[in-house]
């Protein structure tokens, strides 16, 4: 069943380096990314925060324990003129690197770890990725800040902030 998410969507997708360097890739079993090399992605839901989506969602997908390690970008696009199409894109890290790849079948046709330079040459690699794997965004991360309350006027159940330090 298809969720009807209204005009104005919000994405996550997570860039989970191993102790190799190999980044964490799948391929989508639908949409237009069928096939192609792309990041662990999903929807945020209500009542959870971007980062707390791309933790669920790289559990969901793969089966992976991970934490994030800051804001590597965010992407934004148009649909047709009328779907506001956004989506943060994380650093992440594995909380335990001896973690076994396990698949959400009905969604991912395959999960694999390949190097930067491996995505770069291959004709399926999402055009998203490609232009990850050509720059160094570890130096250019945003870190997570913590441990901050705005004030309780704003009602905030979870607060984090993502920074330059």
């Amino acid at each position: 069943m298809k969720k009807d998410r209204g005009k104005v969507w919000l994405g996550v997708a997570g860039c989970t380096v191993n102790e190799l360097g190999q980044w964490l890739v799948v391929k989508k079993a639908y949409s237009g990314l069928k096939g192609r090399w792309s990041l662990p992605a999903g929807f945020v839901n209500a009542g959870e925060t971007v980062d707390e989506a791309i933790v669920r969602e790289l559990q969901e997908e793969t089966g992976l324990d991970c934490y994030v390690s800051g804001l590597i970008g965010f992407r934004t696009g148009v649909i047709h003129g009328e779907v506001s199409d956004n989506m943060a894109i994380f650093y992440c890290k594995m909380k335990d690197e001896r973690q076994k790849l396990c698949i959400q079948e009905n969604e991912l046709l395959e999960a694999k770890w390949l190097y930067p330079w491996e995505l770069a040459q291959d004709e399926m690699t999402s055009v998203m990725l490609k232009e990850m794997v050509s720059n160094q965004f570890e130096q250019h991360q945003l870190d997570a800040i913590e441990g901050i309350n705005p004030g309780e006027v704003f009602g905030y159940t979870s607060y984090r902030l993502f920074f330059k330090k």
